[in-house]
């Protein structure tokens, strides 16, 4: 197992299908992420406890223990930022993620860079990537600034709502000023 240096995130990968575990895997560590990785419920909760990481990408259907109840048992100790992701895609299921204090809900297919701009904005977030790391994903002009990496936009304290489309041609702008 490599050694996590100070920079270097670590997630925890709990999904019990190994060529989701193997696509997620090659992708984050190619994005220098450190990642660890559990099978079942019960595995994904003693590696929570024993690697402290940075973020849990944690599936809903899994041997053992569900998603939520892993999630339910990480709350009890822990704020760590959680991903779900899963193919339940009902609401009532995004509800009951969001309810039980998933940081998000990612539904299965998934596009890769959709879910590393995600994990990105979720570290910002919870204060786990400092902004200093990330200068190059915010774009500001005057009050008004754009994340590239969390697709969100601000007017000074103001989140704005934004179409994808309007998102993209105010990136547009932002990026060629004048």
């Amino acid at each position: 197992m490599e050694q996590k240096t100070d920079a270097q995130k670590t997630i925890l990968i709990v999904e019990d299908e190994k060529n989701i575990v193997d696509i997620l895997r090659f992708n984050l560590q190619r994005e220098g992420y450190r990642t660890v990785e559990a099978y079942d419920g019960a595995d994904g909760l003693e590696k929570a406890r024993k690697e402290n990481p940075d973020l849990i990408l944690l599936d809903v259907m899994l041997p053992k223990i569900d998603g939520f109840g892993v999630l339910e048992v990480i709350r009890q100790s822990s704020l760590v930022p959680v991903i779900m992701l899963t193919a339940l895609d009902d609401e009532a299921y995004q509800i009951k993620g969001y309810d039980l204090q998933a940081d998000e809900y990612v539904t299965k297919p998934f596009s890769m860079q959709i879910l590393l701009r995600k994990i990105g904005a979720v570290l910002r977030r919870s204060g786990k990537i400092s902004k200093e790391e990330n200068t190059e994903d915010l774009l500001c002009y005057g009050n008004l600034r754009l994340d590239l990496a969390g697709y969100q936009a601000w007017e000074g304290p103001k989140k704005l709502e934004l179409t994808q489309k309007e998102f993209e041609l105010l990136r547009e702008f932002l990026e060629n000023q004048g």
